[in-house]
């Protein structure tokens, strides 16, 4: 496949046959509802949830919040094109290419890490060198993890003609280990933790290895929303932010309750859980703000993976999270 049918297939794969030039209004006016695009692995906003925040910002505003669910961030970014969303959480590929591509921005980092290269717990593999030849799972070419194992086997000295890659979702990736369909896998939280505490698999490589790019980790989620429901509602915007500021104070202070909180919100296992914290499969540093020098490296990442054309540049505004970092 030529560079530019791979940029197509990607760049379809994040946002369908949404045209970013011809949207509808997607502001939510008083007592509307607010489509907030979530994940399983979106943590933060799950324990604003529990918490009690979004109800308390729901009657401020005299708005109702609904989580919309998603699996990955192809179709989250393509209801937020659609405006079937006012707000979104996804992996940071979809993010900044959103951000790049339609008409939103980048408003947090809300997590850490997230991301890593796991093997059967009983694998004599030790390091990405010895998966040459090897058959490897990964969510498709539209994920953020397709360029990471890119990059994890170039650092290596392997190509792809080197592996023997499987397409899948990455929910399954446990599974395909578990039951030694293939040597290795990447995947992202909470799928990781979920093959971690069932005993079945063990980490290669974390993305911090690949990618490290804001306090020693690679930046594994982001909250985006749309330009103009940004300009019409700038302080619940303000105060959505803060709740996910808020979320991250308590789950850095509260890890075990926070444990039991997500799961309720997400109905995995405990166990799960706690092994993305106590593990660091998924990292919380609450200093969220997206500061240029982060997102270029992101973008400059995702422009050499042909993911992002030369001259796409995401848009990003961090006087949100500045601002809810200064009053926490």
């Amino acid at each position: 496949m030529s560079r530019r049918s791979f940029t197509r297939t990607v760049i379809g794969a994040l946002f369908g046959s949404a045209v970013a030039c011809s949207l509808p209004l997607a502001t939510a006016s008083a007592t509307d509802t607010i489509n907030f695009g979530t994940q399983p692995a979106t943590m933060p906003i799950y324990i604003a949830r529990e918490m009690g925040l979004l109800d308390k910002i729901e009657k401020k505003h005299d708005v109702k919040i609904e989580f919309k669910v998603f699996s990955y961030g192809a179709p989250e970014n393509q209801a937020l094109a659609a405006g079937e969303l006012q707000i979104a959480s996804a992996g940071m590929g979809p993010a900044i290419v959103a951000a790049a591509r339609l008409p939103a921005k980048l408003l947090a980092i809300s997590i850490l890490e997230q991301t890593a290269i796991i093997i059967p717990a009983d694998s004599g593999i030790k390091s990405v060198a010895e998966l040459k030849g090897k058959k490897i799972a990964f969510p498709g070419k539209g994920s953020q993890q397709y360029p990471l194992l890119v990059k994890a086997l170039s650092d290596a000295g392997l190509s792809l003609d080197d592996v023997q890659l499987f397409k899948t979702k990455g929910s399954d990736v446990p599974t395909l280990l578990a039951n030694k369909s293939v040597d290795a896998g990447i995947t992202w939280d909470p799928h990781v933790s979920n093959a971690l505490a069932a005993g079945t698999s063990k980490v290669l490589l974390k993305a911090e290895k690949i990618l490290p790019i804001k306090a020693g980790h690679y930046i594994g989620n982001g909250v985006y929303a749309r330009e103009d429901f940004i300009a019409a509602r700038p302080e619940l915007v303000q105060d959505l932010i803060g709740s996910i500021v808020e979320a991250i104070d308590f789950i850095l202070a509260n890890e075990e309750e926070a444990v039991k909180m997500w799961a309720k919100q997400i109905g995995f296992p405990e166990e799960v859980i706690r092994f993305a914290l106590s593990e660091k499969i998924s990292v919380y540093n609450r200093d969220v703000a997206p500061e240029a020098s982060t997102i270029e490296a992101y973008t400059k990442f995702l422009k050499d993976a042909d993911i992002l054309k030369p001259d796409d540049n995401p848009k990003f505004d961090d006087s949100f999270a500045k601002k809810a970092l200064a009053s926490k």
